[in-house]
C-alpha cells in the first residue's frame, strides 16, 4: 500500500467517524459530510456515493442495538396485529421521502450539497430547535399526559406526519433525525418516543439511500474502492453505536437546546469564514 492509498483510507475513517457520531443526533450527518469532505479534499469520483453508502453502516449500529424487537418482529409477524401495525407504520413513514426524493433528488444534490448552504441549514435548524424547545417547556408535555408513551401507541397518523417531516432532511444540513423528532415534539409527542422511531425510520430510509446511491453509481465504481467503503462502514457502525446508546440516555433527562446552540455557532463560523475569505469553500 502506497502513501496515497493510505491517506485515503485514513480520510475514510475519519468520514466513517463523522457520520457515526452525526447521523443520530439533530445536527445533519450528511451537512457534516460535505464540510468534513471538503476540508479533508475527500473529492474523487467515489466520494459522493461513499458518504451515502457509509450510513448503512450507522444503521447496522441501529439494528444491532435494537435487535431483539426487530428479531421479534419478524418471527411473529404473522400472528402478531401490533407487530404488523408497527411495520406498516415504518412503511407508511419512509414512502414520502421515498417518493420525493425519487422526483427531486437529483436536483438537490446538483444544488444544495455545498458547504454554503449546509451552512444556512444549520443555523436555520438551530433556530427551529429552539424554538420547539421553548414551546415544548410552555406547554411540558409529558408520557404521563400524552396518548403515546411508547413507539407501539402511535397511529397510521402520527407516522405519516413523521414521513411528511422527514422529507425535509433531503435538504443538506436539516438533519433527517432533527426533523423527524424535533418536528414529531411539535405534534406532542414525547421526546424518548420521537428518538426511538426515528432511529426506528432510518433503518429503512437509510438502507434505501444507499443501495440506490450505489445501484446508480455501479458503474463508475470498482474493486479497488472496497477497501475505502469497508473502513468507512466499520468506523460509522463503532461510533454510531456508541453514539445511540448515548443518546437514550441523554435524552431522558435532557432537552436539545444544545444542539441548537451548537448549529447556529457553527454555521455562523463556516458562512464568516466564507465571507471573511478565510476558507474558500467550494461553491455549487
Amino acid at each position: 500500500m502506497n502513501n496515497l492509498d493510505f491517506l485515503l483510507l485514513i480520510k475514510a475513517a475519519v468520514l466513517g467517524i463523522v457520520e457515526g457520531l452525526t447521523e443520530f443526533l439533530p445536527i445533519s450527518s450528511t451537512g457534516h459530510l460535505i464540510l468534513a469532505s471538503s476540508l479533508l479534499n475527500f473529492d474523487s469520483y467515489a466520494a459522493t456515493v461513499f458518504e451515502i453508502t457509509i450510513q448503512a453502516g450507522a444503521m447496522m449500529a441501529v439494528v444491532w442495538h435494537y435487535r431483539q424487537r426487530l428479531a421479534a418482529t419478524l418471527a411473529h409477524f404473522g400472528t402478531d396485529p401490533a407487530r404488523r401495525r408497527f411495520a406498516a407504520h415504518l412503511l407508511i413513514a419512509f414512502l414520502p421521502a421515498a417518493i420525493v426524493g425519487l422526483l427531486v433528488g437529483s436536483f438537490v444534490k446538483a444544488k444544495l450539497f455545498h458547504p454554503i448552504p449546509v451552512a444556512v441549514a444549520f443555523v436555520v435548524g438551530g433556530l427551529i430547535i429552539l424554538w420547539v424547545e421553548r414551546r415544548h417547556r410552555m406547554l411540558r408535555p409529558s408520557t404521563q399526559t400524552s396518548r403515546v408513551q411508547t413507539v407501539d401507541d402511535l397511529t397510521a397518523g402520527d407516522a405519516l406526519r413523521i414521513g411528511l417531516l422527514q422529507c425535509a432532511a433531503l435538504i443538506p444540513g436539516t438533519s433527517r433525525s432533527g426533523a423527524t423528532i424535533i418536528g414529531s415534539m411539535l405534534f406532542g409527542l414525547p421526546r424518548t418516543v420521537a428518538t426511538e422511531f426515528s432511529f426506528y425510520l432510518g433503518i429503512p430510509t437509510l438502507f434505501a439511500a444507499s443501495g440506490y446511491s450505489l445501484w446508480q453509481q455501479r458503474h463508475a465504481l470498482d474493486t479497488g474502492d472496497i477497501p475505502i467503503f469497508v473502513v468507512g462502514l466499520t468506523m460509522a457502525f463503532v461510533s454510531a453505536l456508541i453514539c445511540i446508546r448515548w443518546l437514550i440516555r441523554y435524552v431522558s433527562t435532557h432537552d436539545f437546546r444544545a444542539f441548537g446552540w451548537y448549529r447556529i455557532v457553527f454555521g455562523g463560523l463556516i458562512l464568516s469564514s466564507s465571507m471573511l475569505g478565510w476558507i474558500a469553500w467550494p461553491a455549487p
